[in-house]
């Protein structure tokens, strides 16, 4: 509560590199998942692939490929739900540590007492929070797919099958978006940890954080090749190429 109460008492740059990283989280969220129609995002993108890869279930058999994939999308967010309640667990330890967080104060290069240094510790433990609660629920979303997917009958031709796949597909699409919250969540609680640098070595970390991740959503190679596959061929002539000379090689 003490920590909480000081959030009134932090200087000036520290309460505006406090604001940046809240207000860059959340509009890098919604850039990634709200992109211009001229420039779709990697997430955009894949929503499509997701809907085409639950018609295809419908005609594929046996099925073992799609339950094989969708086990492993589970076990990704499970995976990820731990590392979240490792992080937050060993947070907390430190903070409930009067004598670590003490020397970890007087270490640091800042003038904030054992006070100041928690409430720095408070803001990637709240991200990491949000990531877990975002993993649980991709986790169990995902659950959910599989089961409207063993729903889907085994006849192409059934009036259920297709949309029953469509059911899947969206509640698929959701999982997944609410997976890559979580990972956003993550990126950011790892530029909030360097808020015990200072203010500047928080906004440094924060425009270090959002480049990345709008540069893997807009301007990374894989978005290439998925959009190359999903738009038509309006990928790079880099990637144009390759893709040329592998239809020649099977070709010849």
């Amino acid at each position: 509560m003490q920590g909480l109460i000081s959030l009134g008492n932090l200087p000036a740059a520290d309460l505006a590199a406090l604001i940046f990283i809240v207000i860059a989280w959340a509009l890098t969220g919604w850039l990634v998942e709200h992109p211009p129609k001229s420039r779709p995002s990697v997430t955009i993108l894949m929503q499509e692939y997701r809907r085409d890869w639950m018609r295809a279930f419908v005609t594929r058999s046996p099925r073992i490929f799609d339950a094989t994939l969708i086990d492993s999308h589970r076990q990704s967010s499970a995976f990820f739900a731990s590392a979240s309640m490792i992080a937050i667990g060993g947070g907390a330890a430190l903070i409930g540590n009067s004598a670590a967080m003490q020397e970890l104060a007087a270490d640091l290069p800042l003038d904030a007492g054992q006070v100041g240094i928690t409430v720095r510790i408070l803001l990637p433990l709240a991200f990491m929070a949000n990531a877990l609660l975002k993993f649980i629920w991709s986790h169990r979303l995902f659950g959910y797919c599989s089961i409207l997917m063993a729903a889907v009958p085994n006849a192409p031709d059934d009036p259920q099958a297709f949309p029953r796949a469509a059911q899947a597909a969206e509640i698929n699409i959701t999982a997944a978006k609410s997976y890559n919250r979580g990972m956003r969540a993550v990126y950011f609680a790892l530029a909030a940890l360097a808020w015990v640098l200072g203010a500047g070595a928080l906004g440094l970390a924060t425009a270090i954080a959002v480049l990345v991740m709008l540069r893997r959503e807009f301007r990374s190679y894989s978005r290439e090749v998925i959009l190359h596959g999903g738009q038509g061929g309006h990928g790079s002539s880099a990637l144009t190429g390759v893709i040329a000379s592998e239809e020649a090689r099977q070709g010849r």
